[in-house]
């Protein structure tokens, strides 16, 4: 994602109260996918991105009015994210094995195909400067980089499984110094290049199993806001460094599967995730006031100090000012896979039905009664909308068990018994 650094001076703290978040009524909430990524070049020029059901829309004039954008791919893909190097050239990331690019600004979107091995999905994209784009995946693992240095007419994919077990984010402040971010054995990581990917360091470790870092913000080049995505019964969190990353510290968010972060100073900012809207904070995240606007968000862009955009169950904008929020009927709605298990209580087996509204990937992970992490038992993609069934065995002692269900749509967790 492309940072707009800028410095957030003390008068502005005066005018917390004057922002205000509002829904976009067009492009429509759909319940099959919410909107996935959100992308401006300026003021007016931008993109959103539809998730499941895949769609590309572009507005000319702050949003004001949107058109839908053809791909020239398969349907029913999901698109994962946007950007562009200038108002011409620009790439869309999928999670099916699709990586799109545009050179005429969006009217056409087509395959890129001269990269080997292909990625199976790019999760985060960055253009820096005038020619080099920057992407990652996949939140399902593999762990990857790819890279173009020549406004993606050539890709080099760098492998980073001896790094990470899966990356999510990339963000650079300039052509060689950056970071990606993800998860690994010990959970969340963020990973520092200042050579261009050629070599990284790890610059954070959390200690909790499963959990990702998700989305990162660089307000500057100094101060980093990040989201953890956790997995009950630990909670969500926002992480953060004012150093450049150099030592960070966490500060607990009131939901577990929080993703989207966007902070105007180094204390005033905005998370939210899967299943909650816009929370604000103006202590650093100390504390958090549901603002009771938006739903399922995952991305929030700053265009400059007073206007952002977001990307949720629907497409928002941030403006000062004294404009009334708007609120789109059932727009707070949870995406969630519908999932039985039967039976429950389980023996040997553990049969898990689940309904697939589109493509997918999914993690299942086993946690005991007292939220130990145990193992991932199952792993799978899903190439169309439909019921799969599964029996795994389950030769575990009696007891208490969650499983914490990972896929496109976010994360939910099932009580099962044995």
């Amino acid at each position: 994602m492309r940072k707009i650094l800028f410095v957030f001076t003390l008068l502005s703290s005066l005018f917390y109260g004057q922002y205000n978040w509002t829904t976009f009524s067009y492009p429509p909430s759909n319940g099959t996918g919410r909107y996935d990524d959100v992308f401006f070049l300026n003021e007016n020029l931008g993109w959103g991105v539809r998730g499941g059901t895949g769609a590309v829309f572009k507005t000319e004039n702050g949003g004001a009015s949107w058109t839908q954008q053809t791909v020239n791919g398969p349907a029913n893909q999901y698109y994962r994210n946007i950007e562009f190097l200038n108002e011409n050239i620009g790439f869309l990331g999928t999670l099916n094995n699709s990586f799109y690019k545009t050179t005429d600004g969006g009217n056409s979107w087509n395959k890129v195909n001269n990269i080997s091995p292909y990625p199976d999905a790019i999760c985060g994209l960055d253009c820096v400067g005038t020619s080099t784009v920057y992407g990652c995946g996949a939140w399902f693992s593999p762990a990857y980089i790819i890279k173009s240095i020549d406004s993606g007419n050539t890709w080099q994919y760098i492998d980073m499984s001896g790094y990470a077990n899966a990356l999510v984010e990339i963000i650079f402040i300039n052509e060689n110094v950056g970071f990606v971010a993800g998860n690994d054995d010990d959970g969340a990581v963020i990973l520092k290049t200042f050579d261009g990917g050629m070599s990284w360091t790890r610059v954070y470790s959390g200690n909790i199993p499963n959990e990702y870092v998700w989305k990162m913000q660089l307000l500057d080049n100094n101060k980093i806001f990040c989201s953890i995505e956790s997995e009950a019964p630990n909670t969500g969190k926002l992480l953060k460094s004012v150093n450049g990353g150099f030592t960070w510290e966490t500060k607990d968010f009131p939901d577990t599967y929080v993703q989207a972060v966007g902070f105007t100073s180094e204390t005033h900012g905005w998370m939210g995730g899967h299943h909650t809207g816009f929370y604000e904070t103006f202590d650093g995240g100390n504390s958090w006031t549901n603002t009771g606007i938006g739903g399922s968000l995952n991305r929030i862009f700053f265009v400059n100090n007073n206007l952002a955009y977001a990307a949720g169950s629907n497409l928002y904008k941030m403006t000062t000012g004294n404009l009334g929020v708007k609120e789109n009927p059932g727009e707070n709605q949870e995406r969630k896979l519908k999932m039985e298990v039967a039976p429950n209580p389980v023996k040997d087996k553990l049969n898990l039905n689940i309904h697939f509204l589109h493509s997918d990937h999914i993690i299942v992970g086993l946690y005991d009664g007292s939220g130990k992490f145990i193992k991932n038992i199952l792993k799978d993609d899903i190439s169309s909308k439909g019921i799969k069934k599964y029996s795994l065995d389950f030769n575990y002692p009696k007891g208490n068990y969650l499983l914490d269900v990972h896929s496109n749509l976010g994360r939910q967790s099932i009580k099962i018994i044995k």
